[in-house]
């Protein structure tokens, strides 16, 4: 035991593992979402997204952003952040409007 703890134990099978995530991936992220806490106000989204027409509203932009990537358009007109960065958030809201417990629709 005493060689366990020289080296150090951390019991961390079956934890989460944040270093899986592509960082650059979620920078954007964060980026399309400081550009709407600015524009809106912070987490704005959970008062659009709680609206009975939220989940609509986020599924519609998340498809609007995703054809217009798909048609060759890079970045957003208004944030010029990635389009993908912006479908990405709104797919986000969209799960945690599921895990909230609206999962009919």
């Amino acid at each position: 035991m005493a060689s366990r703890l020289k080296e150090g134990v951390k019991f961390d099978d079956g934890k989460l593992r944040y270093d899986l995530l592509p960082i650059c991936g979620i920078r954007e992220i964060i980026r399309v979402l400081m550009h709407g806490a600015k524009k809106y106000d912070d987490n704005n989204w959970h008062k659009v997204a709680s609206q009975p027409e939220g989940k609509a509203r986020y599924y519609n932009a998340c498809k609007r952003h995703i054809d217009d990537w798909w048609e060759g358009e890079e970045n957003d007109k208004e944030s010029g952040l990635h389009h993908l960065a912006h479908a990405s958030c709104c797919l986000l809201f969209l799960l945690w409007l599921y895990f909230k417990g609206e999962k009919d629709g």
